[in-house]
């Protein structure tokens, strides 16, 4: 039982002690903690770039071995992958593959070695391996990108419990080559360390940049870093400190919590582990068998503090903490941006009659800006445990959803049977609908009928209420077009759910900047009564026209007629193109993931009092719309192309500050770019892709992954546009 502090370096020398005096119990008794031998297979095949640190890798692996009672068998002979030799071992180490090194029968024999219970490492390069073999993405956590030169970055310890990096202390700061991966696994693995993509030039994660990393696989454990690539590295005690942790948790040789994390804060409440701290001063990590992770927060005296770096108290309405307590108990004080920063709330922690048992305590809170701190109050000695805790949000986006954020809508399909009478656009590519359509993904309501009203349409508004966005930005071929004939009934269904309808001017046949001013004069004079047709009120009640296309047009002055009633927008964000416009956006759902020229556009908006509005996409893959195309494409990676366009739109540094973010799209079927609902058990035989896998969801829970992703994201926006006011 703990009663007081003992300091990290005390205990490291207290367990050198206890080590010492195993070694002088003589070889007829062994120390209750030591382990059996077991067996490590290193493998360092490559069929690509070799690094010149494997020989130096494998004989760190070796001298580790000899060091903690397990032998290195090192071999790049693929043949060693059976299902009898792997079974002699405890753990496989991928030391910097590289390519395609394993035939289909030796993956076999690898991926049930580890599902029935084998363990797996990956040093470096090992995500730059088997690129043709989909279950290897899973075992090694994310394939390699792309990586800039060697040199000095920061990286964040994220998890203070784990034998790799148990021993590291918040940050730290160390020369490598850092690599950027194709997805984010953090839905899927439990990060132990992320790069700081401030600290160095070249990251491409969209700030949250996980390095190392573990996960459960099947029965089996898989450990993965990404340092390692320098011959240098095998000699740094701390990262030879981290390999072996990594290979003692992948052999079994140790207990580590390595369950995979969830997509991230989202709204309504962010929880974490309290000794998942990224910085702090005086507190440890204290081992509690009956705590959330096998651990808490301990070893917490008057004035010590942990700071979590991932937890933003924008929007944080209340906190709530289990906590135990043998000591004086104390106060637990919530602060933002720092240990001193200002006091967002406080509650008290009463002795509990002992450190394993656990009660709740809560307190309201004054939101605030900036990471979450946590900093503790209290008499003499060891005060008290913190184990998970809870941030409690109020959703930014009220039930209106967020008149910010709006989603681009296409109301252009048509069904024999429906208000159509012929198949609209779900035949382009030449396919035959039903079963054959013109999109990469299937509807979940299969090819439908823009005029379904009370069918297609009125779901479509519910699924869009659910996104969290307030405005459908509604796709408009001109004055008495299939569209311009559909709109106000598509607008009476949404203004049933609460959404708000802004206007896309498509490049209908000879579109000009007076037609333009013309339609707007038009759809005012039409609609401009209805309660679903939106005037943004922080600019002056006006309503909104995104002009597709705008660039086709050179001279755009006619615009000055309606700037004072209405918000037009171009696309483009060259800022020589956009006189007489209110505003710009981009669409293009392959851009956001580079974000070329956002942020000039969105400082040029703020300096001339223009909206900006940049565009995000979930993915954009048009190809069975587009056959034998040859243009870029951009796949969803479960969801991590939509969180990086998100990322790069909402970071000041990328983004620009953004007044708007729109969304390519709601239901842009052709691209592949819709985040409705896509079907789970598409019509087989045509090569549909679905949404399985999209943070982390399967089957039917998959379908609406995009829409609630979009709430989550749309509410970070909110919270962050009331930080700006």
């Amino acid at each position: 039982m703990r009663r007081t502090r003992t300091p990290l370096r005390r205990r490291l020398a207290c367990a050198a002690a206890l080590a010492l005096g195993a070694a002088l119990l003589g070889p007829g008794v062994q120390s209750a903690a030591a382990a059996e031998p077991y067996q490590v297979l290193v493998f360092s095949k490559t069929a690509g770039f070799r690094h010149d640190s494997i020989p130096a890798g494998i004989a760190a692996l070796r001298q580790l071995g000899a060091e903690n009672g397990f032998t290195v068998t090192a071999t790049e002979d693929a043949t060693a992958f059976t299902p009898a030799n792997l079974a002699e071992h405890k753990a496989v180490v991928f030391l910097s593959t590289t390519g395609d090194v394993l035939n289909d029968t030796q993956q076999s024999a690898l991926k049930g070695y580890v599902d029935e219970g084998g363990g797996f490492v990956g040093v470096h390069a090992a995500a730059d391996t088997e690129y043709d073999w989909p279950e290897y993405e899973d075992l090694v956590g994310a394939w390699f990108q792309s990586h800039p030169a060697i040199q000095e970055a920061r990286l964040t310890t994220e998890d203070h419990v784990h034998p790799a990096t148990a021993h590291l202390d918040d940050t730290w700061t160390r020369t490598d080559e850092w690599y950027n991966y194709r997805s984010n696994p953090r839905d899927s693995v439990h990060v132990l360390q992320s790069l700081d993509e401030t600290s160095y030039s070249g990251g491409e994660m969209g700030g949250d940049h996980p390095i190392t990393w573990c996960h459960e696989q099947a029965e089996g454990r898989s450990f993965y870093t990404g340092l390692g690539h320098t011959t240098e590295s095998f000699a740094d005690p701390d990262f030879r400190q981290l390999l072996l942790g990594g290979v003692q948790y992948a052999a079994g040789a140790v207990e580590a919590d390595c369950s995979a994390g969830d997509p991230g804060p989202g709204p309504g409440g962010d929880s974490a582990e309290a000794e998942a701290y990224t910085s702090s001063s005086g507190v440890q990590s204290a081992a509690h068998g009956s705590a959330s992770g096998g651990a808490t927060l301990g070893y917490i005296d008057d004035g010590d503090w942990a700071g979590y770096s991932l937890l933003d108290t924008a929007g944080a309405t209340a906190f709530t903490a289990t906590v135990s307590s043998a000591g004086a108990g104390g106060t637990i004080e919530m602060r933002s941006g720092s240990a001193t920063g200002p006091l967002l709330g406080s509650v008290g922690v009463a002795p509990t009659g002992g450190w394993e048992t656990f009660t709740e305590v809560t307190t309201t809170l004054t939101a605030g800006t900036g990471p979450l701190f946590l900093r503790f109050t209290g008499g003499a000695g060891a005060l008290f445990d913190i184990d998970r805790f809870t941030l409690t949000r109020a959703p930014a986006t009220e039930d209106e959803g967020s008149s910010n954020v709006h989603l681009f809508y296409y109301p252009w399909y048509g069904t024999p049977e429906g208000p159509a009478g012929s198949w609209r656009h779900w035949q382009q590519g030449g396919h035959t609908p039903p079963g054959s359509i013109g999109a990469d993904l299937y509807p979940k309501l299969g090819p439908y009928d823009s005029g379904d009203i009370a069918g297609a349409v009125d779901q479509h508004m519910a699924w869009v209420k659910r996104s969290g966005a307030g405005v459908i930005v509604y796709s408009w071929w001109g004055q008495g077009s299939y569209e311009d004939r559909l709109a106000g009934e598509v607008m009476d269904a949404a203004a049933r759910h609460g959404i708000e309808v802004a206007w896309h001017i498509e490049p209908y046949g000879d579109r000009t900047a007076a037609s333009v001013v013309d339609d707007i004069a038009y759809l005012e004079g039409k609609f401009g009564d209805h309660p679903a047709f939106h005037r943004d009120a922080a600019h002056g009640d006006r309503n909104a026209y995104y002009v597709f296309e705008s660039l086709r047009i050179q001279d755009w002055s006619a615009l000055d007629a309606v700037k004072d009633t209405a918000i037009v927008l171009a696309q483009t964000t060259d800022t020589s193109r956009v006189d007489h416009f209110g505003g710009m956006y981009t669409y293009d759902g392959i851009a956001g993931a580079t974000a070329p020229g956002w942020k000039n556009a969105g400082d040029h908006a703020k300096a001339n009092g223009l909206v900006w509005a940049p565009s995000v996409a979930p993915g954009y893959v048009d190809d069975r719309a587009v056959p034998g195309n040859t243009t870029p494409t951009l796949g969803r990676e479960d969801g991590a192309s939509y969180d990086l366009e998100w990322s790069n739109a909402l970071d000041p540094a990328i983004g620009g500050d953004p007044t708007w973010v729109s969304v390519t799209s709601f239901n842009e079927w052709h691209e592949g770019s819709s985040i409705e609902p896509a079907s789970s058990t598409p019509p087989p035989g045509q090569g549909y892709e679905t949404f399985e896998g999209a943070y982390g969801k399967t089957g039917e829970a998959a379908e609406t992954a995009y829409l609630d992703r979009t709430a989550y994201w749309a509410d970070r926006f909110e919270q962050q546009l009331r930080q700006r006011r």
